[in-house]
């Protein structure tokens, strides 16, 4: 088997994107010239490509790019891959505050920088900082980055003491040690996902300190696990008022939006 048409036949799972991959092809194009027969050097590198993919590794850390939103972000095994999920934080954001209204942002946990850089592109006139605690995925938001972003390293609000912000955002960990789904996710920085014994450990340092960093009748956003809303809205319920919940588009619960008491 050495021509595309015999390995788009073969069942072999995403073979048509590790193709993509190795022949820097679209799925159009790889049909086009699915008479193509592969070399042997190709053929050794496909081999490789399909026997990680079986071994459980994404096809994002293969491609080192994974598309968020309307933009597309390089991704190393240092940063959590982006999800669709989250882009239900940038709808909610970019609803929130008049279309010119100088914001002040804060991205708690950026890992490859999804949320600020979508939402600095989408809004250039605001203020964007974002922290994590991980110099490594610090490094790949910097690379995925074109604009004027501030990334600070430090373990959530440490990187901006002395600092408000209208808006801070947060897509913490908040999967319980121990939960069943993590036998999926070894190829991912466990650290940006799992959150002591009920997922709500990180959720509740962001929601005991955020009301220091944020401004008159601020925001607070953060995406969650789809059984934890009614335990966020608990937490909330001390410095928070006018709490909003959100389903994601396979409605599960996912994200919630509280301002600041004044």
């Amino acid at each position: 088997m050495s021509s595309i048409h015999n390995y788009l036949k073969s069942g072999v799972e995403d073979i048509i994107p590790l193709l993509g991959l190795l022949l820097k092809k679209s799925h159009a194009e790889l049909i086009s010239i699915s008479n193509y027969q592969l070399n042997l050097e190709q053929k050794k590198r496909l081999e490789v490509l399909i026997k990680q993919r079986q071994k459980g590794k994404p096809f994002a850390y293969q491609s080192g790019i994974q598309g968020f939103y309307h933009l597309d972000f390089k991704v190393t095994p240092s940063v959590l891959i982006p999800r669709p999920e989250t882009e239900l934080l940038i709808d909610i954001s970019l609803d929130l505050f008049p279309k010119k209204q100088a914001v002040k942002l804060l991205d708690l946990g950026t890992g490859c920088g999804i949320i600020a850089i979508t939402l600095k592109d989408k809004n250039p006139h605001w203020s964007v900082t974002a922290t994590d605690f991980s110099a490594a995925a610090l490094r790949v938001a910097e690379q995925n980055c074109q604009a004027d972003i501030s990334f600070q390293q430090g373990d959530w609000f440490a990187a901006a003491e002395g600092q408000t912000f209208d808006l801070i955002i947060s897509n913490p960990p908040y999967i319980p040690a121990g939960d069943c789904h993590l036998a999926e996710l070894t190829f991912e920085p466990q650290n940006a996902l799992v959150s002591g014994a009920d997922g709500l450990k990180d959720i509740k340092i962001i929601i005991n300190n955020s009301h220091k960093y944020l401004q008159k009748s601020g925001y607070l956003l953060l995406e969650h696990g789809q059984n934890q809303r009614a335990n966020i809205v608990k937490l909330l319920g001390k410095k928070f008022h006018n709490i909003q919940t959100f389903k994601d588009y396979n409605l599960q619960d996912r994200a919630i939006l509280a301002q600041i008491k004044n």
